[in-house]
């Protein structure tokens, strides 16, 4: 059984998902007007989500893995060690993740199939 949305509930979803995302970017700008200091608890998180997320998604990829059978892990610990490299070189987030789901995606696709 297929179910589809009248256009009244698409226009709400719609209307939902634009309000969520506009107040999701202007928030901060109304919270935090220039020129007001930053609350510690905020520089805190700004600190500290950034590698806590990171870790979360190692914990999250490699939950799986089995390291006795199969391909050993062997696409999984490479991926690993290209986000650590590209990492240790560029100190940014965006490239270590691009850049390992790029190792992992074509090691399970074309070397270990």
């Amino acid at each position: 059984m297929q179910t589809s949305m009248t256009i009244p509930q698409m226009a709400v979803t719609v209307g939902v998902v634009v309000l969520a995302t506009v107040s999701t970017r202007f928030l901060p700008y109304l919270l935090f007007p220039e020129g007001r200091k930053v609350p510690k608890f905020i520089l805190y998180l700004g600190k500290v989500l950034g590698p806590a997320v990171f870790g979360l998604l190692v914990v999250y990829c490699l939950r799986n893995v089995s390291f006795v059978s199969g391909n050993h892990g062997v696409p999984e610990i490479l991926a690993s060690a290209t986000v650590i490299a590209l990492y240790l070189w560029k100190r940014n987030m965006i490239l270590p993740m691009a850049g390992g789901t790029a190792v992992y995606m074509l090691l399970v696709q074309a070397v270990f199939r």
